[in-house]
C-alpha cells in the first residue's frame, strides 16, 4: 500500500513539474545579428526560346535586343524584329545575395515578365548583370527557366497551371563581388529581435550575461540588444555569435487576436484572456426559390389558347436556435471549447470576438486585417 501511494505521489510530482515547464526558444530563432542579412539585387534581362508566347508590344524588348545583336556583330533592322520575332520576352531578374558570400558562389534568381508575354515556359535567360542599390554589379544570371507549370491552348480553349510569366533559375546567378562584413574584427554586436518586445529583449540580455558570467549584454530598445565581445573572443567573434545563437530564452508575446474578415480567419495568441461572460449566437437564413410552372392548353382547345409559363416564388426564413451559454474560461483552450460547443463557424467567430472586445471582456489587442 505504501509503495502504491509513493508511486502515485511521484507520478503527481512528475505531472506537476511537466505542466509547469515553459517552452523556450533559441535566440537564433527570434533574433538576428545586425550585418548578417540578405541583400536585394536586380537587373534587366532577355528571355529567348519561347514558343510564340513572347512579347508582342516591343516597348521593353526590341531596342535592347537589337543593341545586343549589334554587339555580337549582327546588324538588324528593328522594324523587322517587330513583325517576325515572337519568341523573346523582356524580364526583370531579382535575387537575394547573402552577406560574405565569396565570388564564384551561386544563388537562385527569379525571372518576371514586364511586357505582354503569355508564358516563359521553355525560355532561356541570356546573360543579365544584377546590380545593388550602389550601382555595382554583384552577380551575373543566365540559364533555363523553370516555371513549375504550363500554359496551353488558344482562343477560348486554354488551360493554365501556376503562374507562367514568373519563373525560377536554381543557382542561376554567379556571384562576382562579395558584400564584405568583417565580423571577426568587431568589438560590438547588435541583436535585432524579429518582433519587438521589452520583456523578451530584457530576458535575452539577462540570459547572455548569465551564460558568459559577465555584464556584456544590454537591452537598449525593445528590438535591439547590444553585445560587447568578451576578451576571450576578440579574434573569434564568429564562435561567440554561434554560442549566443544557441542560448534558449523564454519568449513573452503580447496578447493579440488577429481577425481577417475577408477569409473568416481568426488567430488567437497564447496569452489571450477573457472575463466571464454569457454568450448566445444564432444565425438567420433566408432562402428565396423560384419555380416555373408551365400551363399548357387542353387538346382540341380553341386556336387562341397558348402555353403560359407561371413563376412560383417561395420564400423561406429559418433562424437558428441561439443558446445562451456562460463562458467562464480564462484561457484560449477553454474559450475555444466553449465556442465549439455553440457550433460556431470561423466567420461567426469573427463577429463573436468583435462583440467580446466591444463589451470590454477581451483582455487582448484585436487586430483587423
Amino acid at each position: 500500500m505504501k509503495k502504491t501511494l509513493a508511486a502515485l505521489h511521484l507520478a503527481l510530482l512528475i505531472i506537476f513539474f511537466t505542466a509547469s515547464v515553459v517552452l523556450a526558444e533559441r535566440i537564433k530563432d527570434i533574433a538576428s545579428f545586425s550585418g548578417v542579412r540578405e541583400n536585394e539585387i536586380l537587373g534587366y534581362g532577355i528571355v529567348v526560346g519561347l514558343n510564340q508566347t513572347g512579347d508582342k508590344d516591343g516597348t521593353y524588348i526590341y531596342q535592347p535586343f537589337a543593341n545586343m545583336l549589334v554587339k555580337m556583330g549582327i546588324t538588324v533592322n528593328q522594324a523587322d524584329l517587330k513583325t517576325k520575332t515572337k519568341n523573346i520576352a523582356a524580364v526583370i531578374v531579382t535575387a537575394k545575395l547573402p552577406t560574405m558570400v565569396r565570388p564564384g558562389s551561386t544563388v537562385d534568381v527569379q525571372v518576371s515578365s514586364i511586357g505582354d508575354a503569355k508564358s516563359l515556359q521553355g525560355g532561356t535567360l541570356l546573360m543579365a548583370p544584377l546590380k545593388g542599390p550602389d550601382g555595382n554589379v554583384y552577380a551575373v544570371a543566365q540559364g533555363p527557366i523553370s516555371i513549375g507549370g504550363f500554359s496551353g491552348g488558344s482562343g477560348g480553349s486554354t488551360t493554365v497551371k501556376n503562374h507562367p510569366t514568373v519563373g525560377m533559375i536554381p543557382n542561376g546567378a554567379i556571384v562576382e563581388k562579395e558584400v564584405a562584413v568583417q565580423m571577426n574584427r568587431k568589438s560590438r554586436l547588435d541583436l535585432l529581435l524579429a518582433t519587438q518586445d521589452v520583456t523578451t529583449a530584457t530576458r535575452i540580455a539577462d540570459r547572455i550575461n548569465e551564460q558568459f558570467q559577465g555584464n556584456i549584454a544590454k537591452a537598449e530598445t525593445p528590438s535591439l540588444v547590444a553585445l560587447s565581445v568578451p576578451q576571450g573572443f576578440s579574434e573569434k567573434v564568429m564562435d561567440f555569435m554561434s554560442q549566443v545563437e544557441l542560448i534558449e530564452v523564454q519568449v513573452d508575446m503580447p496578447a493579440k487576436v488577429i481577425v481577417n474578415e475577408r477569409t473568416g480567419t481568426v488567430v488567437i495568441g497564447e496569452n489571450v484572456r477573457i472575463s466571464p461572460i454569457a454568450l448566445a449566437h444564432g444565425g438567420l437564413t433566408i432562402e428565396i426559390k423560384t419555380e416555373y410552372q408551365v400551363s399548357q392548353p387542353q387538346p382540341f382547345a380553341p386556336k387562341k389558347a397558348e402555353t403560359v409559363v407561371v413563376p412560383k416564388v417561395e420564400v423561406k426564413a429559418e433562424e437558428k436556435k441561439g443558446t445562451l451559454m456562460e463562458v467562464k474560461g480564462t484561457t484560449v483552450g477553454e474559450l475555444i471549447k466553449a465556442l465549439n460547443a455553440l457550433g460556431v463557424t470561423p466567420r461567426d467567430l469573427v463577429a463573436i470576438m468583435q462583440a467580446i472586445k466591444a463589451s470590454g471582456n477581451l483582455k487582448a489587442e484585436l487586430v483587423l486585417m
